[in-house]
């Protein structure tokens, strides 16, 4: 067979030499079986110290999965030699080609790990015909190697925090990212206090001490975990998360108590109600001429909707300011409208935001917002979707690490 006479001229099994090939029927599938010897009067190298040993201790054959060639795959039948190690004592010989006790050789588990950047672990181990456990395994361990262990002495001095879905219920894991080199730093499981810690026991106090700036929702567990370890660090809220809670708590509510008051009037309730999308949108996302004829006939119809989609423009307005004076008299102003405007759920917005002004204002200082972690966020949901989802948070963790791993 072809393939068998190419296998043995290009194996580049350094150290040892093809001694039989042959061709198996194994089920529908053909199969390159290659049986390997040493080549004599070449030094074996000690796993363990390095040492070159010309005294062999034992070996016992084990069979390695290679590379396929065309559509054959690649058994090989590999004497795995233990050397008698002045230093060591009875040593697995170190081999450059094939790892300690695996069963793939290095360049399988090189190609498996790449392939495993586009496709699921359960395509990779159909493709390969491999035990899914050997491909999630390997790129396991690819995947430790390419981002390391989490390493936060680079300076890290501005931090980005929130929050994804991890499982269904309710079950939400923390992602952590230097928005300037747009490197995922950390990934922790919950969105607690309790589960945000470990980041800064990692980070370590002079790592705290040097935080000036972090950047979040209004997750309240997120800002007392940051000023309890690093009290002098401002903490900003984003323009997006603002804008995203005022129109599920005012414009949403609004639009509901309206379509409520118009439930004698049928046609301009189905109006309303079917506005949601339409009113929870940005003025200028509204393209299409009959949206926009619609848009403009529904505020010019309500009053109350007018005025909190108009208070919604103005209040994204605050993070376009560069000084926090401006930006605190115009906050006043806002404030004042939306108090006098008698819309209840814009009234409550109002109260409840005022705490958050602090970190809003620091916008001015830190023109930081989480786009670039929102769209991280996008990312983390692709790669989850793809899998179908992770059992192990370890490795869908390294997954996420090594999927932004930062400008250098």
């Amino acid at each position: 067979m072809a393939a068998i006479d190419l296998i043995a001229q290009l194996g580049s099994w350094d150290g040892y030499e093809v001694e039989a090939c042959w061709e198996e029927q194994r089920g529908e599938q053909r199969w390159c079986v290659v049986r390997l010897r040493p080549v004599a009067d070449v030094a074996r190298e000690c796993s363990g110290c390095g040492a070159r040993c010309v005294t062999i201790h034992d070996s016992e054959e084990r069979r390695v999965r290679d590379l396929p060639i065309f559509e054959f795959p690649v058994e090989l039948i590999v004497p795995r030699i233990r050397v008698a190690c002045p230093r060591c004592g009875a040593k697995l010989e170190r081999l450059g080609w094939l790892e300690g006790y695996s069963r793939v050789t290095r360049r399988l588990a090189a190609s498996v790990a790449q392939l495993c950047q586009a496709m699921t672990v359960k395509q990779v181990a159909r493709f390969y015909g491999l035990a899914w456990t050997t491909v999630k395994r390997i790129d396991h361990r690819a995947l430790q190697r390419a981002v390391g262990p989490i390493d936060l002495d680079g300076g890290v001095s501005v931090i980005a925090m929130d929050e994804f879905a991890i499982q269904k219920g309710h079950r939400y894991a923390t992602v952590i990212v230097e928005p300037y080199r747009k490197r995922v730093l950390w990934v922790g499981r919950g969105r607690g206090r309790d589960d945000v810690r470990p980041f800064f026991t990692l980070l370590g106090d002079e790592g705290c001490r040097r935080l000036r700036a972090a950047v979040m929702d209004m997750n309240a567990s997120y800002a007392e975990e940051v000023r309890a370890h690093c009290p002098h660090a401002e903490i900003i809220y984003d323009l997006f998360h603002v804008v995203a809670k005022y129109g599920r708590e005012v414009i949403d509510r609004v639009r509901v108590d309206e379509a409520n008051r118009l439930r004698h009037d049928r046609p301009a309730r189905h109006l309303v109600k079917g506005s949601r999308w339409l009113l929870l949108r940005n003025g200028n996302n509204v393209t299409r001429p009959d949206e926009q004829v619609r848009l403009r006939e529904l505020l010019a119809a309500n009053r109350a909707l007018l005025t909190v989609y108009l208070l919604r423009d103005d209040l994204k307005a605050l993070w376009q300011y560069r000084h926090a004076g401006y930006a605190e008299r115009f906050w006043q102003g806002w404030y004042g409208r939306a108090i006098r405007s008698r819309i209840e759920p814009l009234k409550t917005f109002a109260r409840r935001l005022k705490p958050y002004l602090g970190g809003i204002l620091a916008h001015c200082r830190w023109p930081l917002g989480t786009n670039l972690i929102e769209g991280i966020n996008n990312r983390i949901k692709v790669i989850k979707r793809m899998a179908y989802g992770y059992r192990d948070d370890a490795y869908f963790f390294l997954k996420i690490r090594a999927a932004f791993p930062g400008i250098r």
